[in-house]
């Protein structure tokens, strides 16, 4: 026998929509996805010219990207920006 809570938690579940990403052009993609065909279009030397963070500067490697990437909202923020101005020519370039 099911219990009215859990009755309820049961209906709640069901009739609570899931978040839509049809809107998102980043859904499915995986952050190190992004940086790699960043880095194969433009080079990390370009990189920290358009956004200049040191994990493009200084001794640069996909591994430190994705950490400092994941710690810091803003900088994510501005290479998921420039991945959707240049999404098209990357990716049919790097395919």
């Amino acid at each position: 026998m099911v219990s009215w809570d859990g009755c309820n938690r049961l209906m709640t579940k069901q009739m609570t929509p899931e978040p839509s990403q049809k809107n998102n052009p980043l859904h499915g993609i995986k952050l190190e996805t992004l940086v790699t065909e960043l880095v194969d279009y433009f080079e990390w030397d370009m990189l920290g010219k358009l956004i200049p963070i040191n994990c493009f500067l200084k001794d640069p490697s996909i591994k430190s990207t994705l950490k400092f990437l994941r710690k810091t909202p803003w900088a994510r923020q501005k290479v998921e920006e420039l991945y959707l101005e240049y999404f098209d020519k990357i990716r049919n370039e790097v395919k």
